[in-house]
C-alpha cells in the first residue's frame, strides 16, 4: 500500500547515491518536485536547489519545501541558469519530451549536464507480479466476510454483497494498469529498460556519459514497507535486479536549439 514515509525512506537513500554526481554547491533545477523533500534533502547538504511541478501535482498538499508551479512546457527560469538539471522517476510520465529537453539545454550553464533516475524493466516486472499479490492480499482481507454470522436473509444478502465487491475488484485489477504515459504495462519492460532510454537520449542529441543501477529493490506497491530494511533491500537488488537506474547525459546541442 502506498505510504509517503515510506516513499520519504528511498528517496532518502536514493539522494545519497545521486548528490555524488553534483559538484559541491552546484546550483540545481529539479524537474517535478512532488512534495519538495529531495529538493530539502538536497539543501540540507550545501546544494542550491529550485524544484518545479504542475499544478496537478498528487503531492501539491504535502509540500515540505516549495515548489514552483509551471506549465510543463517551459522552466520559469532564466537562460544559463542551473549547472545540473536533475529528476527522479519523472520523464516516463510525461508523454512529449521535447519541450523538456529543450528547456533544459536553455536554462544549463555551458558545461551543465542532467541527472535523471528512472524506473527500469526490472522495476516493471517486479511490480508487475506485486500487482496480483497485493490484489490476491486485499480479497483474502474479504474472504471471512463471505460467511455467514446467522442464518438470516438480512446476513445472507451481506455477504452476496461482499461476494459481488470481491468479484467487482477482481475485474478492475485482472489488468495491470501502465505506470507511464504511453504503450501499456506490458510494453514499458522495453520503454523502462536501459537501452530504450540510452536510444532515446542519443535520438535528442544527449551524449550518456553514465547509466548505472542505483542498487535499491522496490516496487510501486511498497509490500513490506519499512519492515524490509533498506540494506537488505541493497542485497536483493544484487540479485533481483536495480529498479532504478542514474542516467547522466550532456547536451550535443547548443542550448538554444529550436
Amino acid at each position: 500500500m502506498f505510504s509517503i514515509e515510506f516513499l520519504h525512506t528511498i528517496r532518502e537513500h536514493e539522494i545519497d547515491t545521486i548528490s555524488r554526481h553534483f559538484a559541491p554547491g552546484a546550483r540545481i533545477l529539479e524537474i517535478g518536485g512532488g512534495t519538495g523533500y529531495q529538493a530539502k534533502l538536497l539543501t540540507d547538504r550545501g546544494f542550491k536547489v529550485s524544484t518545479i511541478d504542475m499544478d496537478t501535482s498528487r503531492y501539491k498538499d504535502e509540500q515540505v519545501f516549495p515548489v514552483t508551479e509551471y506549465d510543463g512546457k517551459v522552466f520559469p527560469f532564466a537562460d544559463d541558469s542551473f549547472d545540473v538539471v536533475f529528476s527522479s522517476s519523472v520523464l516516463e510520465h510525461i508523454a512529449d519530451l521535447a519541450p523538456i529537453h529543450r528547456e533544459s539545454r536553455r536554462v544549463l550553464k555551458a558545461g551543465g549536464y542532467c541527472v535523471h533516475v528512472m524506473p527500469t524493466a526490472v522495476w516493471r516486472f517486479w511490480d508487475w507480479l506485486a500487482h496480483y499479490a497485493e490484489s490476491i492480499q486485499r480479497c483474502a482481507a474479504l474472504v471471512p466476510s463471505l460467511v455467514p454470522r446467522r442464518l438470516r436473509v438480512g446476513e445472507l444478502k451481506r455477504s452476496i454483497g461482499v461476494l459481488r465487491e470481491m468479484m467487482r475488484f477482481c475485474r478492475e485489477q485482472a489488468v495491470v494498469p501502465r505506470h507511464g504515459e504511453t504503450g501499456n504495462a506490458l510494453t514499458e519492460l522495453w520503454t523502462f529498460s536501459r537501452r530504450y532510454w540510452v536510444q532515446h537520449f542519443r535520438l535528442h542529441n544527449f551524449e550518456v556519459v553514465l547509466a548505472e543501477g542505483m542498487g535499491l529493490f522496490y516496487t510501486g506497491h511498497m509490500i513490506f514497507g519499512r519492515r524490509w530494511p533498506l540494506r537488505s533491500r541493497e542485497r536483493a537488488a544484487s540479485v533481483l535486479g536495480s529498479v532504478c537506474i542514474l542516467y547522466k547525459v550532456t547536451s550535443q546541442l547548443p542550448r538554444r536549439d529550436a
